[in-house]
């Protein structure tokens, strides 16, 4: 018997295929479902999770949609979008939702939790990592998943603006007076507002190098201290400066400062230091240059002084000058306020181009002598000057019948105070001479009007010298026009004896660590403290003690000179200088930190 096909009619045949085709269609999505599910969870930044906040923000505000990617489909970096508006190729604006706005990255932490990612995929440790006059070449610029950002992008761009402080935040407008952006390439940082400086140049660039980012100021920023970058929020906003006359600015968390004892810390390892490259600088003295005077080792200059409550800014000597403009900065003291001055002076040269027109105005070299020394800025019409007056109080004679004693005024001010009274500012000192011997003893050497004391102590010596310098300064300075300074006393590190008896210093290589090992704080500067808060005039303390007394590293010692033979070089072991500093040195830090209390005080052109 034949078979026959069994046929169906052609209406039965439509619901088969519809059937079919529906269950083949649910099996399809419900696949795709799973799989954009496991694929979106594999991911520290969920793939589709803008795409529906987006399209959520859609319903609540018609005229506003936007759509922020995590990744960029034409690069393997991070885009972070912040801008309060885009503007869309057909001249439509749409808001950015705040729940896409990325955090943006605290500058002034480069280091201590984050690496640079290498092409191995390896990390290296930021700390210490510089930044300073060179490139530094990472790849693929993106955003850890934990907020932290790992630069890994070659970024280039001439920052000319500082990036010292506590935290560029969402806000902050520095960009500059032509309106150029600071993040290049396609990349934008902030809430739509620019990083840039004051002459124009990006901060920022998507490609190349960071190429001019200095500590000194003398061709642009520099980063406070290599520190991680952390996320920040809109309350950790910094404060910038950005005057259309001057060519860098400082950033500076002033709250952070106002709160922060600078002079509580520690010193780091820092590579971007010292603020001039040694044996650069012709102002230092013979006795100060221990590159010129052949001493073998450098590591005592890769130091940075770190507060323990906050950060403070490098000293932008670029932003220095521009604040003095036209204004006189003078210090009084001992060979230890010269130190410091002549590292002052050495900072600000090397940011100006014509090292020509930075010149001491009597033409003077050499500047061990007591007398009055002035280095004239002329691009910025100021100077920076130096009084020799290591009592402060007048050195003088008594003559009773046929003797003559050489005494110590402790009532009168020294006869140099003709050449600062006019100061607009005033760094004052006294202290390294109270411990020589005619000092020390007070023995028929201190005097008040006709009276020479038989014997007092030195303490009670220097304290009235200090009141009778307070008095003046009270009477003479005018605290509204010039700010007062005072630095504290710099501790010596002498071995085996005393400046003059064959003290030692010259094999130490590295500072104290512990500070078990440091000496109590200074009893003079306890008098200093309590006569200063009787003062009408403001005075800032520079309280340099306790970070001089970790630096045994960073003295002359017996590189005081250059050596023609070798039995001069044995002598000097018997003969060292473990009080001053060598330059580039210790002082430069002092120098940071005047820097940085003038910014704290905030007065008059140093307002931030």
């Amino acid at each position: 018997m034949d078979l026959k096909k069994v046929g169906f009619p052609d209406h039965f045949a439509s619901v088969k295929r519809k059937v079919v085709s529906g269950f083949g269609l649910g099996l399809v999505v419900s696949l795709i479902f799973l799989s954009v599910f496991v694929f979106n969870s594999s991911f520290k930044t969920p793939f589709f999770n803008p795409i529906f906040q987006g399209l959520n923000t859609f319903g609540s505000n018609s005229s506003s949609v936007t759509l922020s990617w995590p990744f960029s489909s034409s690069s393997a970096y991070s885009k972070i979008v912040n801008d309060t508006a885009v503007t869309h190729a057909n001249g439509t604006v749409a808001k950015l939702p705040d729940s896409l706005k990325t955090p943006v990255a605290n500058v002034s932490q480069v280091g201590l939790n984050g690496t640079f990612v290498s092409d191995s995929g390896k990390g290296g440790d930021l700390e210490g990592a510089h930044v300073g006059n060179s490139s530094d070449l990472v790849k693929d610029e993106t955003f850890g998943g934990d907020g932290n950002v790992i630069v890994e992008k070659s970024i280039e761009g001439k920052v000319s603006g500082s990036l010292v402080g506590e935290s560029v935040g969402l806000g902050d407008d520095l960009s500059s007076g032509n309106g150029s952006s600071s993040v290049s390439g396609g990349e934008s940082v902030g809430s739509g507002e620019g990083l840039s400086s004051s002459n124009g140049t990006n901060l920022i660039s998507g490609v190349g190098e960071i190429s001019n980012l200095t500590h000194n100021g003398e061709n642009g920023a520099s980063l406070s201290s290599p520190e991680v970058m952390n996320p920040v929020t809109t309350s950790e906003k910094v404060n910038a400066t950005i005057s259309s006359n001057r060519s860098q600015s400082v950033e500076v968390k002033k709250t952070s400062l106002d709160k922060c004892d600078i002079f509580d810390g520690r010193w780091v390892r820092d590579d971007t230091k010292p603020y001039y490259p040694a044996g650069s600088c012709p102002h230092i003295d013979r006795d100060f240059d221990c590159y010129l005077n052949k001493r073998p080792d450098s590591e005592f200059v890769k130091w940075r002084w770190q507060p323990n409550g906050c950060d403070i800014p490098s000293l932008n000597a670029t932003d220095f000058l521009e604040r003095i403009r036209g204004k006189k900065l003078v210090f009084v003291g001992d060979s230890l306020n010269r130190n410091m001055w002549e590292s002052l002076v050495c900072i600000l040269r090397h940011s100006v181009k014509n090292k020509k027109r930075v010149y001491e105005i009597s033409g003077k070299k050499e500047f061990k002598k007591k007398g009055f020394y002035a280095f004239r800025f002329e691009d910025y019409d100021c100077t920076v000057d130096f009084v020799s007056s290591p009592f402060l109080v007048r050195e003088s004679y008594f003559k009773e019948k046929n003797v003559s004693l050489e005494t110590l005024r402790l009532d009168l001010m020294d006869r140099t105070t003709s050449m600062y009274r006019d100061a607009d500012y005033l760094i004052f000192n006294t202290g390294h001479w109270w411990t020589h011997e005619k000092t020390s003893k007070g023995e028929n050497y201190y005097q008040e009007g006709n009276v020479v004391h038989t014997r007092l102590k030195v303490l009670d010596a220097y304290t009235r010298a200090l009141n009778t310098w307070a008095r003046w300064v009270d009477k003479n300075i005018d605290k509204e026009r010039t700010q007062v300074f005072f630095r504290g006393y710099s501790v010596t590190h002498f071995r085996g004896g005393y400046w003059n008896t064959g003290g030692q210093c010259h094999q130490e290589t590295e500072p104290i660590y512990e500070d078990v090992h440091l000496i109590k704080y200074p009893s003079k500067m306890r008098a200093l403290e309590y006569v200063i808060q009787d003062m009408k005039t403001p005075v800032v303390y520079l309280n340099i003690s306790k970070l001089t007394d970790y630096r045994k590293d960073a003295h002359p010692s017996i590189y005081r000179m250059e050596y023609k033979t070798q039995e001069e070089q044995i002598a000097a072991v018997h003969s060292q200088d473990c009080s001053h500093w060598c330059l580039p040195g210790v002082p430069d830090t002092w120098n940071e930190l005047l820097y940085a209390s003038l910014l704290k005080i905030g007065k008059g052109s140093w307002k931030i």
